[in-house]
């Protein structure tokens, strides 16, 4: 009787959805007229072959209405919901009882009663809905027509000029709907036979025939118009890199002809190109035309400091090293500032390269406003002379920021920053900036502190010279053209209620450099940093699960004499006695790790392992390093959807300091490692590398990937990786089916509050599709963990051993909605734990699925 009643239940669940979907099924042709047809797919054929090719598809001027999961048309029902005529309705239900009006009249007045007609209430709602929803998309024979002539002309600039195209509406088994069928015949393609050119440039006829083997148009291929188009392109940068600087694109133009000799079948053109000569404008309104010419500099001149209604003739002048500098009474630059960002040199032939070089580098200077080059032609000697103005940017200036955050550890944080920036520092356009910054925030887990509020405050000072900095020349190296920066930087930053307490300073020497506009390299030469915990005390306030741990074991050993002073009586539970904090729970460790005779082995483990996570927290750093990063990114602008990125650094650790310690005698702690300040330095390797690509599965539906690959190994004179340089999984950026830090290490149970190690592993996979306007959705899969390895952690469910070791992986499924305010978006991810490594067998799969999902906010994309 209970399985039927179950059964008759999940009979009315199904009987209820068949309603729902019938219901929006009728709603979906709501709006579609008797002789129409709701257009449901569209499919094309060439030559009987079924295209999936999305630039072919994008061909279609018509198509479907939006679909979202399983095939549900969300944007076309909400557009179904609005009214046709609400003002209409509006007046039939206020004419629709005699005294009706004449009451809201005197209640509301005639005027208001006029104006509820465009309220939101009668009119907005509808509006709203229609512009959140999508019209249905009704059959229209213009708009077939329209695509079948863009598949003919599609594949006709493919070379296949005689090609036939058709169409077919093929009506649907449900009402008023139909799919399309285009059909389009290729026929026999045309190729080309042979190739021509008509030239009236001796310049440009020597550069050509220098530069036949890169090619688009060849003889014996088949015709593209893509190919002619990619050529013009090709031949004009040529040309404007080989001294033409004023060379026209539209100079190049193709004649087509038909082979009319042949007899045969096969369809042949001849192809002429023609490049002629430079048509100039004179002043009568008439053109001229002049030959192009190699052109090469004949002076180059630097206006430093130019105001535009100067005169010039009052200017004062230098030469150096081929550049003539102008200045106004005195030269606020060393000369080799200014020159060395100029990529035009004297008797070289002009190239466009070299001038989007020197207006990068000048930007770089960050000194000048963008620059003014001006060129004048001798059309007889074919001589350049160059005119670079520069205008200079303000000496001294301002600037403040406001941010509002959210984080894993604050449910809401506000800062505040300000900074002042002097340029040309010392006369080589070098970059003085001193920034402060203070925030305050709500902490999200009290566990972490016992005050409500976080603060935070900072400040650094920077030093930016445009080139690099060293003792050695690194122009083969790195040349201008990469706009190189070396930075100088000397910072502090202090923390409360975060933890223990933090206190860093830091400095750094670094150079950066982009050898071009898809990567960018950063060298950190010296990279020093003390990290302070401030309040160590506060160690098992902060680390609850680690201090419940310890008490659980001194529970069995409170009647021991000599012990009864470490307790004192739980606040939680009156009847019972734990750990005092601070003193009780140090002292109770340390006359344990002295005399442990009373302990069992598995207890003397446990708090060996509480002593060295406690002592390697609250430990002080000293980390002086090196590291290097490399950064690829093709996108081509921010609303570029297919692309990829990676992200790879090397740092180096405590190895210079290792190699001074061989020449001068350091101190060592009781456990042999050499200090500094009575502080052990920290020495590793570690390796991090990030690939992230995302697919344009079109109409704004994306597929992003990424993959996290990190590896820290200490040696030398470390055991382990400090706090601040390892890796945690889980939260809003990383594996969102868990919170931050509570993931792994490895199939190790959540028992720190900061779970942490010095290996990493981490895969995402995105899909992400719109809603209704601003609104977007996404599911989303992460896989991860991290690990610890080559380290002083014995723990075999925490450590790597190998390939075995990956089915430690965790799998976190969810959904997520994303509101996108252009300038950034608001993110909303829903977690679930799909593949738990902390639990046995079976059990890994799907158990908590719902009861332990993880809700998070994010600012922006994940990846």
């Amino acid at each position: 009787m209970t399985v039927l009643k179950g059964l008759g239940k999940l009979s009315t669940k199904i009987r209820v959805l068949l309603l729902i979907l019938l219901l929006s099924s009728c709603n979906t042709i709501k709006k579609v007229g008797d002789s129409e047809y709701l257009l449901t797919k569209n499919t094309i054929y060439v030559d009987s072959l079924k295209v999936n090719s999305a630039k072919v598809k994008n061909l279609i001027s018509q198509k479907p209405n939006t679909k979202l999961l399983l095939g549900y048309p969300l944007k076309l029902n909400l557009y179904n919901l609005a009214k046709d005529n609400p003002d209409s309705l509006y007046q039939n239900w206020l004419q629709k009882k005699p005294k009706r009006q004449n009451r809201l009249n005197a209640f509301l007045s005639k005027k208001q009663v006029d104006r509820l007609g465009e309220s939101f209430a009668v009119k907005g709602f509808n509006n709203l809905l229609k512009s959140v929803g999508e019209a249905p998309a009704i059959i229209d024979s213009t708009k077939t027509k329209k695509s079948k002539e863009r598949l003919q002309a599609y594949y006709g600039s493919k070379g296949y000029f005689n090609n036939k195209a058709s169409y077919t509406v093929v009506p649907n088994k449900r009402k008023k709907r139909a799919e399309i069928a285009y059909n389009v015949t290729l026929g026999k393609p045309y190729f080309i036979d042979s190739l021509t050119t008509n030239i009236l440039s001796s310049d440009i006829d020597s550069l050509l025939n220098i530069n036949k083997g890169t090619r688009y148009v060849k003889e014996k291929e088949q015709f593209d118009v893509n190919d002619f188009i990619k050529e013009r392109q090709r031949l004009t940068k040529i040309f404007r890199n080989s001294g033409i600087y004023n060379f026209q694109e539209s100079a190049i133009s193709f004649d087509i002809l038909r082979d009319t000799t042949n007899t045969g079948n096969d369809q042949k053109l001849d192809v002429q190109m023609e490049i002629e000569n430079f048509l100039s404008s004179n002043s009568d309104s008439t053109t001229t035309a002049q030959e192009y010419k190699v052109h090469r500099f004949e002076k180059i001149n630097i206006y430093a400091d130019y105001l535009f209604n100067e005169n010039k003739d009052s200017l004062k002048s230098i030469e150096h090293e081929g550049y003539t500098i102008f200045f106004k009474d005195k030269l606020n630059y060393k000369p080799d500032a200014l020159t060395d960002a100029i990529f035009f040199e004297k008797g070289n032939v002009y190239r466009d390269i070299d001038r989007t070089r020197t207006q990068g580098q000048i930007t770089n200077l960050n000194t000048f406003k963008y620059p003014n080059i001006d060129f004048q032609q001798d059309t007889i000697q074919s001589q350049l002379i160059t005119n670079i103005y520069l205008a200079a940017r303000s000496r001294y200036s301002l600037g403040f920021d406001f941010d509002v955050s959210r984080s894993d550890i604050q449910v809401i944080g506000t800062a505040i920053s300000g900074s002042v920036f002097a340029r040309n520092v010392f006369g080589g356009a070098e970059t003085l900036s001193l920034g402060v910054r203070g925030s305050i925030g709500i902490l999200g887990d009290r566990s972490l502190s016992e005050e409500t509020f976080t603060s935070e405050i900072g400040g650094d000072i920077n030093l930016t010279f445009p080139r690099i900095w060293f003792p050695l020349n690194t122009e083969k190296i790195i040349p201008y053209y990469a706009v190189p920066q070396t930075r100088l930087s000397i910072g502090a930053n202090f923390q409360q209620n975060i933890g223990l307490d933090r206190q860093v300073f830091n400095t750094t020497l670094a150079y950066n450099w982009s050898p071009n506009t898809s990567s960018n390299s950063v060298l950190e030469l010296l990279d020093i940093e003390f990290v302070r915990n401030t309040n160590p005390e506060n160690f098992f306030n902060v680390y609850q699960n680690t201090f419940n741990l310890l008490d659980d074991i001194a529970n069995d050993y409170e009647t021991i004499s000599g012990f009864e002073d470490f307790f004192e009586t739980d606040p939680n539970n009156v009847t019972e006695q734990r750990l005092n904090i601070p003193d009780g729970a140090n002292n109770f460790i340390n006359e344990i790790v002295t005399n442990n005779s009373a302990l069992t082995d598995d207890d003397q483990e446990n708090i060996g392992i509480i002593q060295e996570r406690r002592d390697r927290l609250i430990e002080n750093n000293f980390i002086f390093s090196s590291n290097f990063s490399f950064q690829k990114d093709n996108r081509a602008d921010t609303n570029d959807n297919s692309f990829y990125q990676y992200r790879l650094s090397l740092e180096s650790t405590g190895n210079l300091l290792s190699a001074f310690s061989n020449l001068v005698s350091f101190n060592t702690d009781e456990l042999g490692q050499k200090t500094i300040f009575g502080i052990p330095y920290s020495q590793y390797v570690k390796t991090d590398f990030e690939y992230i690509r995302h697919w344009d599965l079109n109409n704004e539906n994306v597929l992003a990937l990424r993959g996290v690959f990190g590896l820290a190994v200490p040696y030398g004179n470390s055991s382990s990786i400090p706090f601040v340089r390892s890796y945690f999984a889980g939260g809003a950026n990383d594996n969102r089916a868990w919170q931050v830090y509570s993931l792994g290490p490895g199939t190790t149970e959540n028992t720190n509050e900061f779970n942490e190690a010095n290996f990493k592993l981490g895969f995402n996979l995105e899909y992400r599709f719109p809603i209704v306007g601003a609104i977007k959705g996404a599911l989303f899969t992460d896989v991860g963990n991290i690990w610890n390895v080559f380290d002083n952690v014995d723990d075999e469910g925490a450590t790597f051993n190998g390939i075995e070791s990956l089915g430690d992986i965790a799998i976190g499924t969810g959904v997520g909605l994303r509101y996108d305010l252009s300038y950034f978006i608001f993110r909303f991810d829903l977690g679930f734990k799909t593949y738990n490594p902390a639990l046995i067998g079976s059990e890994r799969w799907f158990t908590d699925y719902f009861s332990e999902s993880v809700f998070n906010i994010g600012i922006n994309y994940p990846f």
